[in-house]
């Protein structure tokens, strides 16, 4: 029998490619994605058909509301930035950064996890082509493993230990793009924008957009993203 792993699904690029490489490596995964308030929901549209057409086991979709809090461009009203050049990308942590957003997605996941039995969950986090994330780390990634086999009765009371599996975080996007392609992960299907249309169109000039283009451009692959704009 397949292993059993919980998967964030964003429904962008990096998650794509890292359900990919948890089928490739016989898991059978259960896809967790969330309605979190963020103003680009069209991404759930994209995780729906990843999750269907990629064969996943289950796909749930939590339902939360981080506007509660706000503090972010991606749950408040605050404008995405756009039109940034990467030296002003790599300063700072920007708007776009949601409060403790991962923190919450791991310890969903890790719920599941428990219900399940299941010893692996795997985020697409990236510690290289990102804006500067703080949950993006693997200082945090480290450290969330060791709450996760502290804070579960299954990882107190059980030999088996609890494994966040990070497989893009330290690849460039680049390198992701070019292994999901050897994965056969179909792009056209996945989502990246902070400030999509609604018809789903990727501005094309948000942080993600950009880093996006410039990882299709550097694997020497077309990019098959919806623009609102040519490029």
């Amino acid at each position: 029998m397949n292993k059993k792993a919980v998967l964030l699904l964003s429904g962008g690029l990096d998650s794509a490619t890292t359900l990919a490489i948890a089928k490739s490596h016989g898991f059978d995964v259960y896809a967790l994605s969330f309605r979190y308030g963020q103003r680009h929901q069209v991404e759930l549209k994209a995780a729906q058909l990843l999750a269907k057409s990629m064969g996943v086991h289950e796909h749930k979709i939590a339902e939360i509301d981080l506007r509660l809090f706000g503090g972010s461009a991606l749950t408040d009203s605050l404008e995405v930035p756009k039109d940034r050049d990467a030296k002003t990308m790599g300063e700072g942590i920007p708007i776009t950064y949601v409060p403790a957003r991962n923190t919450i997605f791991l310890s969903f996941a890790l719920a599941w996890a428990e219900v399940l039995k299941a010893y692996d969950i795997f985020i697409g986090v990236n510690a290289l082509d990102y804006s500067g994330y703080p949950d993006c780390r693997p200082e945090f990634i480290a450290q969330f493993e060791k709450t996760a086999n502290l804070a579960t009765a299954y990882g107190v009371e059980n030999n088996s230990h609890i494994t966040i599996h990070t497989p893009l975080i330290s690849l460039s996007k680049a390198q992701i793009i070019q292994e999901g392609v050897r994965l056969g992960v179909e792009y056209m299907h996945t989502i990246s924008c902070y400030d999509p249309s609604l018809e789903g169109e990727a501005c094309g000039r948000c942080d993600a957009c950009q880093l996006r283009k410039k990882g299709f451009m550097e694997a020497g692959i077309t990019d098959p993203t919806k623009y609102m704009r040519a490029l």
